[in-house]
């Protein structure tokens, strides 16, 4: 019987070029699908002729793995992962490894990892980025889970993954249990944020400026040669010259409604979770949804008959104004995204390597771009930095930056533009790096309504105080609840 290295389940898009892209490695797959026509239209046409093994059961695809089986499903995030777990436990063995590949959430991950362990076998939580032409040309990949499966999936992983420049994988251990699928859906957060960052900076051009798709598509060509070359400015770029049968751009006929598939929300929730202030990634999954609205925002703008404003200062400058506050607000989107992933890792006892999850995400992914080689090397230089904005090379950015930003944030505001993600990144940094906050006012207002007490600018932190402010109350004070 011929022995696979590893078993796959669920043929859509990403689990076939997975597939291709294992078996161009070296590999023997086995794969199965719940519909066996899928497998059968697979392994006789594209996959013919390939170290690839059609099955047709579980009971099959399992005999026909080499031990210690390594079994990656790629199938729906949810019920269909529990399901597909509980018939893998039917027919593998202690130590055998079970891997999800898919989009899965981080806290399902950690359940998975426990209960698969109870039985005696290993489980991988695998995020991985980049669409069907990363799963197969080489996307990032980052795999948490039982630690000891990370020496049975290693080689395969980090064969089938892309690579930087010097030819290091964008794959490496995580950490335990769900942390491979928080990271990934901390890079799908920071993704939310560079889309709507980059969808901001075309607004600004396409409503303000009254810029046309090819001119826009080359302003980003430029772009893409400074620091914001990227993946997404550069498909940006690409779209913005796509012409339709009638040539004229593709782009300003697509309906402006967004859809998401959850991860943007999850990240947000998470942020909430932690306490910590995702703002621009929040007001991104906002956008979105407020974008869905369409047929009552086609109400409101006949009710207001509300008029964008020209833009009508020099174009050229305000165009490298727009490019620098997106760099800034990039800057800001992954000092938040970083700053949730190290909370996350002192409430789940992970211990997360941050330049690597950066050199990870350098090649294969969505967000893959020049600038996170900067994050590494910040990482390099502090292992123990709290926040981005704090490294002395980001720091000296955002200084050069701030003027450009703030104008484009005040001409996006005097114009009418909506600006969700260039505002709540511009006011994260000037929170952040305000010495004194109103919430001294805010806490007075919690406690006048409520006894929750404040602490004072002179006595040690820890000590509370409670004002009774109309003389009515008594000393009684309530518990309080801090993230």
């Amino acid at each position: 019987m011929e022995m696979a290295d590893i078993g796959l389940i669920g043929l859509a898009v990403m689990g076939e070029n997975l597939v291709m892209n294992m078996e161009s490695k070296g590999f023997t797959v086995a794969v199965y699908n719940r519909t066996g026509d899928k497998v059968k239209h697979f392994v006789e046409g594209r996959a013919k002729g390939k170290k690839i093994i059609g099955t047709y059961t579980m009971e099959e695809l399992v005999k026909h793995l080499k031990k210690p089986r390594r079994v990656m499903m790629m199938v729906k995030a949810g019920a269909p992962v529990d399901a597909l777990i509980e018939q893998l436990l039917e027919h593998l063995e202690p130590g055998d490894i079970i891997i999800d590949g898919g989009n899965s959430h981080f806290p399902d991950t950690m359940r998975r990892c426990a209960y698969v362990e109870r039985h005696g076998l290993l489980y991988a939580g695998v995020g991985v980025s980049g669409g069907e032409e990363g799963a197969l040309n080489g996307p990032s990949m980052m795999p948490g889970g039982s630690p000891a499966a990370w020496l049975h999936i290693r080689e395969i992983l980090q064969a089938i993954c892309a690579k930087v420049d010097d030819g290091s994988p964008c794959c490496d251990w995580v950490g335990e249990n769900g942390a491979g699928h928080f990271v990934k859906m901390v890079h799908n957060g920071i993704e939310y944020g560079d889309m709507q960052l980059i969808c901001e900076a075309y607004q600004l051009m396409r409503d303000g400026l009254g810029m046309q798709a090819p001119e826009m598509s080359e302003v980003f060509a430029h772009w893409n040669e400074t620091e914001l070359d990227s993946y997404l400015i550069e498909i940006t770029r690409d779209i913005l010259a796509y012409e339709d049968g009638d040539g004229t751009p593709i782009v300003d006929k697509i309906l402006d409604t967004a859809g998401q598939k959850g991860t943007g929300k999850w990240t947000a929730i998470a942020a909430l979770d932690e306490g910590i202030p995702l703002t621009l990634i929040g007001e991104s999954v906002f956008a979105r949804s407020l974008s869905a609205r369409k047929e009552e925002r086609l109400t409101a703008a006949k009710t207001f008959q509300r008029q964008v404003t020209p833009i009508t200062e020099n174009k050229e400058q305000l165009i490298e104004c727009i490019r620098q506050a997106l760099y800034a607000s990039k800057i800001i989107s992954y000092a938040q995204g970083y700053a949730l992933m190290r909370s996350a890792a002192e409430t789940y006892g992970w211990n997360l390597n941050y330049g690597g999850i950066a050199l990870m995400w350098r090649g294969g992914c969505i967000i893959r771009s020049a600038f996170l080689g900067k994050i590494k090397e910040a990482f390099d230089r502090d292992a123990g930095l709290q926040n981005l904005l704090l490294d002395p090379y980001f720091c000296e950015e955002i200084k050069k930056l701030i003027p450009a930003w703030r104008t484009v944030v005040a001409t996006a505001v005097s114009c009418g533009i909506p600006c969700p993600a260039f505002a709540a990144a511009l006011s994260y940094f000037d929170g952040y790096t305000s010495e004194r906050l109103p919430a001294n006012l805010l806490q007075a207002q919690r406690d006048y309504f409520g006894a929750h007490t404040y602490e004072r600018l002179d006595a040690p932190r820890g000590q509370f105080f409670h004002t009774n402010w109309t003389g009515h109350g008594g000393d009684t004070s309530a518990t309080t609840y801090s993230v």
